[in-house]
């Protein structure tokens, strides 16, 4: 009987099927390992909630490759930083502001790896901000027979390789577009009655660089963050007053409408600490901008069914991409992120009748999340799907990097 790990993502509610996990130290390392191995899929910092990441194979851990930071200018002139795949967001971009330069976003998290982020079209929030993928240059991929090729961004494929679900290789460098470095303040406003919410979504999510907005499907929105570069915040937000500040501590960034970097405000929590035990499972779905109220009534509709299993529901904006799997298919979306309890078995059960709901507006799920969509229900929101599993049949032609996710939800 073939073993598998045991070992589990950062919830602890996937385990993976893997026969073994690989971390080598070097790029020579992991590309001996590529060529040797049967099969091998690329493992990033374990914060997808399905199996995206796994492999009846080997798993690759890039994270143990040192970030060797490269600051460099693309072709056209864009200021460029390269970095190992594995290396994590909030470990190098103070690295990268002390350069004078900036990332045009973050995630909320900062500790989840560019290669992962990337990889899976994880994004920060901004209405004007495309997704942490739309920032990629160049990848280098390793292919089937460990040696390495590059992308571009720019490439006829480029925009098919950007998000690739590491079903195209595994990615070991990541070119990223940076900017000249900025300060920030967060300000946190609220509550705000659910239908002067509604009726003002587009408006108040475009307050700031970032803005970010909580609610539990009640009577109310009850905090809305706003991250802006500016060094002036309004005293109240859609008739909601700012809110007493609070200072970073080491469970979220200052709140207070202090200027820090861009490193300290874009994310939630700070770089330096980690912000949960893992005591939660999470879903996300895209909609259209324009179909944001809409989308949010109709959830709201259920929620005497998703109240008793959540923390609490998040909602972002995103920009749209020409990302040939980007969950924003080029329209700007609106983002309603759920961080449940750890309640796996029930949250899986309440997905269905909850993808449903918002079914009608072109809804599509984070790739990294849980969700109950099919392949065929995948299909009919993405119609560059049959390019993308043509370039993984030509990148991989022995299926080396497949997963059972990759047949199971995309029929590659």
């Amino acid at each position: 009987m073939r073993s598998t790990t045991s070992e589990l993502n950062w919830s602890g509610t996937v385990t993976y099927t893997a026969e073994r996990v690989e971390r080598p130290r070097t790029v020579d390392e992991a590309a001996a390992i590529v060529a040797r191995e049967r099969r091998v899929h690329g493992l990033g910092t374990r914060h997808s909630f399905n199996d995206v990441a796994d492999t009846d194979g080997v798993l690759l851990d890039l994270t143990g490759i040192p970030t060797d930071l490269v600051i460099g200018h693309d072709v056209d002139g864009t200021a460029t930083v390269t970095v190992g795949a594995g290396t994590r967001y909030g470990d190098v971009a103070p690295d990268i502001d002390a350069a004078g330069y900036a990332l045009h976003n973050m995630g909320s998290l900062p500790h989840i790896s560019v290669g992962g982020a990337v990889a899976t079209g994880t994004h920060g929030s901004g209405t004007t901000l495309g997704s942490l993928s739309t920032a990629v240059r160049a990848l280098e991929f390793l292919g089937p027979d460990g040696t390495t090729r590059s992308v571009r961004h720019d490439d006829p494929e480029g925009p098919g390789s950007v998000l690739h679900l590491g079903l195209l290789g595994i990615v070991t460098r990541v070119t990223l577009a940076v900017e000249p470095t900025y300060r920030m303040r967060q300000d946190a406003y609220g509550p705000i009655p659910w239908r002067a919410f509604l009726d003002h979504a587009a408006e108040i999510h475009a307050a700031g660089t970032s803005v970010c907005s909580y609610t539990r499907f009640g009577d109310e929105i009850s905090e809305v963050l706003v991250k802006s570069r500016s060094e002036h915040a309004p005293d109240e937000l859609s008739g909601a007053p700012r809110l007493p500040g609070t200072p970073g501590d080491d469970h979220r960034t200052a709140r207070d409408g202090s200027l820090g970097p861009w490193w300290d405000r874009l994310p939630h929590f700070p770089i330096g600490t980690v912000p949960s035990h893992g005591s939660e499972v999470q879903s996300e779905h895209f909609v259209p901008l324009r179909h944001a109220a809409d989308a949010l009534d109709a959830l709201r509709g259920l929620a005497d069914r998703i109240q008793p299993h959540l923390h609490v529901a998040e909602l972002r904006t995103m920009a749209a991409d020409d990302l040939w799997l980007s969950p924003t298919q080029g329209e700007d979306v609106f983002c309603i992120a759920f961080t449940w309890k750890k309640h796996p078995e029930e949250v899986a059960a309440l997905l269905p009748d909850l993808e449903a709901r918002i079914a009608p507006f072109d809804a599509r799920a984070h790739w990294g999340k849980m969700s109950s969509l099919d392949g065929a229900a995948v299909a009919a929101l993405y119609p560059r799907l049959p390019a993308f599993r043509e370039l993984v049949r030509r990148a991989d032609p022995e299926r080396k990097f497949a997963s059972a996710f990759g047949d199971r939800v995309l029929g590659s």
